[in-house]
């Protein structure tokens, strides 16, 4: 495979007999379940829009640092606000990225349990009122799409819509990033500890919906130590299949390994992405797929670098605390062990 494929949810949108919306249902589960990743096309979100989100934020991370600093991730127990280059890890290694880290503007909502204090409201300052203004008009289409997505794969998957709608509500939670690739490799170079922008992962939440620009980097884990770049095409944005929704599918679809090489010196990189997730006190299920999915469904590949949690809320805290010690250090030392790397939680919560 040289490149992850494209689906046009304007095929879904706009589908008028039974026949159209099986060509796409079927489109649509063979890029989720072969590979995880793909384009979408056709979603409906202007260019516009896009190029206004990339260039103000190209403005944000090119400020003196003291005025990124105003809102400072470490300063929010939800996990939002700024972080400077090498301030987030993916396993242990240090990511060559700056970026804010963004959600739902909510109010708080106690600190019982400890996951609890991910909801909270976003971070800005004076100098990032537009920059403000044009991520929530963005989040908010964005969300649109990734929200029909989902009602796509309902009815792909179930023969209807709403089958995951119980994950959702007015108190669903999602995390988002606005992120700057400084350019650090030579030309030749490989990715490797030198030229990582971020370290291979999969995604938690159910879908992730990434705008990228045209500067490479995404490399996608098509087969075990197979990768291809996932590069830019114009008005697409890059979907892949998050691990809560590879979970409900008992990995019928497939929640796939990727990372980002540092971009050339004297180039720079911006993606901004929303990860869809749900509500945090909802416990991961499998829902149980009709007989002629069901012989496909792989299992769910356990990693012991990365523990599932039965709860959706300890799986997302774990992923943060995992990144930003010196928040997980300042507001959750109640739950923080910085000895268990897998988990960075103390023996037993979650289980």
């Amino acid at each position: 495979m040289k490149e992850i494929p494209a689906i046009d949810l304007s095929e879904y949108k706009n589908a008028s007999t039974p026949e159209a919306k099986a060509a796409f249902y079927e489109k649509l589960l063979h890029a989720a379940h072969e590979v995880g990743f793909f384009y979408l096309v056709g979603h409906g979100i202007s260019e516009e829009l896009c190029d206004k989100l990339r260039a103000q934020s190209k403005e944000f991370f090119h400020l003196p640092l003291e005025i990124k600093q105003k809102i400072a991730l470490e300063n929010s127990k939800h996990f939002r606000g700024y972080t400077a280059v090498g301030g987030e890890y993916t396993l242990g290694q240090k990511d060559w990225r700056e970026e804010i880290d963004l959600g739902l503007d909510q109010p708080p909502r106690g600190d019982e349990p400890a996951f609890m204090r991910l909801y909270g409201p976003n971070q800005w300052s004076d100098e990032t009122a537009e920059l403000k203004k044009t991520f929530d008009e963005w989040q908010g289409k964005v969300n649109e799409m990734g929200f029909t997505l989902l009602d796509a794969f309902s009815n792909a998957l179930y023969g209807r819509s709403g089958v995951f709608d119980e994950l959702f509500g007015d108190d669903f939670y999602e995390h988002g990033k606005l992120i700057h690739y400084p350019g650090r490799a030579e030309m030749g170079d490989e990715y490797s500890a030198d030229t990582q922008g971020v370290g291979a992962h999969k995604d938690d939440g159910f879908l992730t919906l990434l705008m990228i620009d045209e500067i490479a980097g995404l490399q996608v884990e098509v087969k075990k130590g197979e990768w291809i770049d996932a590069s830019y095409k114009k008005a697409a944005f890059v979907i892949n299949i998050g691990e809560f929704l590879e979970i409900a599918t008992d990995g019928y679809l497939r929640a796939t390994n990727h990372r980002v090489k540092s971009p050339l010196k004297g180039q720079e990189r911006i993606s901004c992405v929303i990860f869809l997730g749900s509500k945090l006190d909802h416990k991961l299920e499998v829902y149980e797929l009709p007989p002629q999915l069901k012989e496909k469904m792989r299992g769910v590949e356990r990693d012991p670098h990365n523990p599932l949690i039965p709860t959706i809320g300890w799986n997302y805290l774990k992923h943060r605390l995992r990144s930003h010690k010196e928040v997980a250090q300042k507001f959750y030392a109640d739950v923080y062990d910085p000895t268990n790397p897998a988990s960075a939680l103390k023996a037993g919560i979650g289980e």
